[in-house]
């Protein structure tokens, strides 16, 4: 069972490439990153899990983000 959550959340990724709008693009890309968190879990990986935890966070949290707008300065 876990390999073809593997082989959907590659199917997802790579359809992605396909969308322009960036929110868009943003969405599309965290959906395979929690299929690959899925796939993680089920596989007892946990490089596979945190560095997708990392991808969907960022992913939904840069698609809130106005256009235009820049990451705060430190």
């Amino acid at each position: 069972m876990p390999e073809w959550v593997g082989w959907l959340a590659t199917l997802v990724f790579a359809a992605s490439y396909f969308f322009r709008e960036p929110k868009t693009l943003r969405w599309i890309q965290a959906l395979p990153a929690l299929l690959w968190i899925a796939y993680g879990v089920s596989i007892h990986s946990r490089p596979v899990v945190v560095s997708n935890i990392i991808v969907a966070t960022a992913a939904v949290y840069s698609s809130f983000r106005k256009p235009g707008e820049t990451a705060a300065a430190p």
